[in-house]
């Protein structure tokens, strides 16, 4: 089967590298986004399926749209079976979809129908939800609407943050991705019920905002799902300043929301229902730093976040 696989961040290089180990799969050319400045010196570097692609000596493209009857052509050309896309960053259009013999299939990091769209590792933390996994989606024109032809469950650790749930769906997915496509005539279709259907819509650097007016529970989930990206963050004294490593959700304080009620080798934040203890701090232009090593050379005990 001539596989053209498309994606573009690491969640994607790593189910990339497992397919390239597959005898029965023959990868005949990897799509990816333009390269970016990265880094300090924001010297233009590949994206890691790039890395991997070159690698093997795998033909690279690189079209900034596929809405172009050029790049559409380029694709043809191929003469794929099937496009396989993880996380590639790129809007393919019903002319693309129709290119291979055998449609394009796309791997999405939620049990869908919940956690349709960018960012359904975060939401599910963010929501509370226990469970997540992975879905082998037939892909259509709507966002991530198509049948599922595969799906692998993987439970959220009560401690799990953002970046753990991500690399452990990463790794789960380049374990099940070969089988799946290997075995694809196999497979059955499930129409999705879009009535049970929520949206992870894209994140922001805002949503990462701690508001100490609400729950302690609440603001927990969020600290876990932001961390390493957006962050989380509260004004202190006017500055943005970065909150993590969760510790201890209190059930109760006595304290204004926002209050450091505590400083030892972690803080305690009073919110309007409990409070949070973090080990975790990060002033504006200096690196994270443990709470520690923070309360060393400030005193934070009795300052309140607004």
């Amino acid at each position: 089967m001539r596989i053209v696989f498309a994606g573009t961040p690491e969640f994607a290089a790593r189910p990339l590298q497992a397919l390239l180990g597959h005898d029965d799969l023959d990868v005949v050319a990897v799509y990816t986004q333009p390269d970016r400045p990265a880094g300090r010196g924001r010297k233009l570097s590949p994206s890691p399926v790039k890395q991997v692609a070159l690698a093997h000596d795998l033909p690279v493209y690189q079209p900034p749209s596929l809405k172009q009857a050029e790049a559409q052509a380029e694709l043809a050309a191929l003469k794929p079976d099937l496009m396989v896309v993880i996380a590639y960053g790129l809007i393919l259009p019903q002319a693309v979809l129709d290119i291979p013999a055998r449609g394009c299939v796309n791997l999405h990091a939620s049990l869908l129908p919940r956690w349709r769209g960018a960012a359904p590792i975060q939401r599910a933390i963010e929501a509370g939800d226990t469970r997540t996994g992975l879905c082998l989606m037939q892909m259509e024109a709507g966002l991530d609407t198509g049948p599922v032809l595969a799906c692998e469950s993987l439970e959220i650790d009560a401690h799990m943050t953002g970046g753990l749930l991500h690399d452990a769906l990463m790794a789960r997915g380049a374990q099940c991705l070969p089988g799946w496509l290997a075995t694809l005539d196999q497979l059955q279709a499930q129409e999705q019920d879009d009535a049970l259907a929520t949206y992870a819509h894209k994140l922001s650097k805002d949503d990462g905002r701690l508001d100490f007016s609400r729950p302690a529970t609440e603001l927990a989930l969020k600290l876990r799902a932001f961390d390493p990206w957006p962050g989380c963050f509260a004004a202190l004294d006017g500055q943005a300043v970065k909150l993590a490593g969760l510790v201890e959700v209190l059930a109760h304080s006595e304290a204004a929301p926002g209050t450091i009620v505590e400083v030892s080798d972690t803080m305690t934040i009073a919110c309007a229902q409990g409070a949070l203890r973090l080990n975790q701090i990060q002033f504006p232009g200096a690196r994270r730093m443990s709470v520690a090593e923070a309360a060393r050379g400030r005193d934070l005990s009795e300052r309140c976040f607004d």
